[in-house]
């Protein structure tokens, strides 16, 4: 949840409103409110790919397993 909440700061400090970003990446404000409460489970990666590019930032899909960890995108 703390995460999610960093997104909405960051979208904040670049003075856009949940509308204004869901317009530049295509999706409605409620899913960009969803993303911002930690309702990602069901958002598709690519939704939140956009959301973080947008906001000037780059997405890394790590998968863990026990000690070891692998970047996969």
């Amino acid at each position: 949840m703390e995460r999610a909440y960093r997104l909405a700061e960051l979208r904040e400090a670049q003075q856009l409103n949940q509308t204004e970003l869901g317009n530049k990446i295509g999706i409605g404000q409620r899913t960009v409110s969803k993303i911002e409460h930690g309702e990602i489970e069901r958002s598709r990666i690519e939704t939140i790919r956009k959301y973080v590019e947008a906001l000037g930032g780059e997405i890394q899909i790590v998968a863990r397993f026990g000690d070891e960890a692998y970047t996969i995108a």
